[in-house]
């Protein structure tokens, strides 16, 4: 692992997934639950990090190894958060936007797992690496890697056709990273059955600045990464706006409708520093707290 993404994972080692909806889990973790515990029963200890409950510290325990630990409940609760990472040729065709897609899917599964959440990872539409289901903080390192490695074309489908396929009933938080390159009725069909399996759903749309921002002029032929049609285009100013003008009519729309099943949209594009959208943008937009 590179001296960068080291870096990078001890900046989010005090981060977890922001989840309001608090369900009961069967299974321990190390986020409490919605409604304070009765019992005085506890399953194991934790490092204290700041922001803990200081009443929760056994000073029986820092009496023999001065360091704080937590008492760990057994109404603590573990969250199961998925990781969906569109993985579509029209993700792959720039490389630098394909990176930085893999690198959010890598930090936020880093610190899924790193909390004791159960992570569910989903390369959607991607032939050469499975999913990845684990829950440990002693697998967050690993996963992270895994993650950064990801390749392969994409299997034939779209990101919202492949990913309303699966089997999401399990889940209390899911985060979508695409380009949302879709129609808007596809995103609406997905997004429907996620809120009808309760789901807490957040969006990152992945974008090149060139994507964007075109520079490209002239005669050029545009070829679809999804279906391989193509078409002749003379890209001038004009043409670049009315690009540019649909573009954020898309995007406005696909906001918009994230909002209406209240879900969160958060845009990046590849250029965007990764450490300050992590930390402070996620943050803000509460997909990280």
């Amino acid at each position: 692992m590179s001296a960068v993404h080291g870096a990078i994972l001890g900046r989010l080692q005090r981060r977890r997934l922001f989840v309001k909806t608090r369900r009961r889990g069967v299974h321990k973790g190390s986020r409490r639950a919605g409604r304070s515990g009765t019992s005085l029963e506890f399953s194991d200890f934790r490092s204290y990090q700041p922001g803990d409950d200081i009443r929760l510290i056994d000073w029986n325990i820092y009496g023999r190894t001065q360091k704080h630990y937590i008492k760990r409940f057994l109404d603590e609760q573990e969250i199961h958060a998925a990781i969906l990472l569109d993985a579509t040729p029209s993700m792959q065709a720039i490389e630098t936007k394909w990176t930085r897609a893999k690198e959010l899917a890598a930090a936020l599964s880093f610190i899924a797992l790193n909390n004791d959440d159960r992570l569910t990872f989903i390369p959607v539409s991607a032939s050469a690496t499975g999913k990845i289901t684990r829950k440990g903080a002693v697998y967050g390192k690993s996963v992270y890697t895994s993650i950064l490695s990801v390749s392969g074309t994409g299997t034939p489908g779209s990101f919202t056709e492949n990913l309303i396929k699966e089997n999401l009933r399990h889940l209390q938080a899911a985060i979508l990273i695409t380009d949302g390159m879709e129609n808007m009725e596809d995103f609406e069909a997905l997004f429907r059955k996620l809120a009808g399996l309760r789901i807490e759903v957040k969006l990152i749309q992945v974008l090149a600045r060139e994507e964007i921002f075109p520079e490209k002029t002239g005669d050029l032929m545009l070829v679809d990464s999804e279906t391989g049609q193509s078409v002749n285009v003379s890209m001038n100013e004009n043409v670049i706006k009315l690009y540019q003008k649909r573009l954020a009519s898309h995007n406005a729309k696909l906001e918009e409708l994230c909002r209406k099943y209240g879900f969160v949209y958060v845009p990046v594009t590849d250029k965007d520093d990764l450490q300050e959208f992590l930390i402070h943008t996620c943050t803000a937009k509460k997909v990280l707290e």
